[in-house]
């Protein structure tokens, strides 16, 4: 029996120093991953997630990690020393405050978009006009949070332009960012909600009743910029600059956007 215990003794053994032996490596292989935070408006979660999965493939060294919101909110948060390498904001007014307060390096108008009207898909509403939401068929009308969603700015000049911002005042249900909005008329909770085109074609649930005329609200540009508090600079300028690619910008066309000039 004394033997057979040697033997399980030098078995354990040899297992255990096989097992520590192999521990550092695969320390090494988890810590060798650069993690890339990016601040990004909701808007662009479905092509940013795309690009996303292509990108890793392309540089197995990088995670790329997303804090997904309205732009107002990442604005503040990186104000307030939040971790972000790269901002992605649905508004020129965010990205201009980060860079004149010195917060962001490098930066470029990568995007534009459109802001639209959207009804639940199986509505029978007919707008020609957003000032027909003061109608009675319209009892709740869905609209991003102004001070920090930018659609939800886009559409309270486009109301306030056509002089119906304060008649609809107690029908506004109002939502954190742009994504809400859309989930609201999806499940029935507002008849009505102002999103962003590239957000009305990822659902299913909705349709387009209106394209809201551009010259009633401010243009709506996407730029994205590097933080300079960034522990990372070179990776992030490498997805700064990726983002900018024929790749990149193939996907943000698919998803409805169009490309800056």
């Amino acid at each position: 029996m004394g033997m057979f215990k040697k033997l399980a003794v030098v078995i354990m053994a040899a297992l255990l120093a096989v097992g520590l032996s192999a521990m550092p490596e695969k320390q090494v292989q988890a810590a060798s991953k650069t993690e890339i935070m990016v601040s990004a408006a909701a808007s662009l979660q479905d092509s940013l997630d795309k690009i996303a999965v292509l990108y890793e493939k392309q540089h197995p060294d990088i995670d790329l990690v997303f804090n997904y919101g309205a732009s107002g909110t990442l604005q503040k948060q990186i104000e307030q020393g939040a971790p972000a390498d790269l901002f992605f904001s649905a508004g020129g007014k965010q990205m201009t405050a980060l860079v004149n307060g010195g917060l962001v390096s490098d930066h470029k108008e990568l995007l534009k978009n459109q802001l639209v009207l959207v009804v639940p898909s199986d509505s029978k509403a007919s707008i020609t006009a957003i000032t027909q939401l003061t109608d009675k068929g319209f009892k709740k009308v869905a609209v991003g949070q102004p001070e920090s969603v930018p659609a939800g700015q886009y559409a309270q000049q486009s109301l306030t332009g056509k002089k119906v911002w304060d008649k609809l005042q107690s029908k506004l249900v109002f939502a954190k960012d742009v994504r809400q909005v859309l989930s609201y008329v999806e499940t029935g909770n507002a008849d009505a909600g102002f999103v962003y085109k590239t957000d009305a074609l990822t659902s299913g649930k909705v349709k387009i009743a209106l394209t809201v005329g551009a010259h009633v609200h401010k243009a709506i540009n996407y730029p994205v910029g590097i933080v300079k508090d960034s522990k990372h600079t070179a990776e992030a300028k490498a997805f700064y600059s990726y983002v900018q690619t024929k790749a990149a910008s193939d996907i943000f066309t698919s998803y409805g956007f169009k490309l800056a000039e």
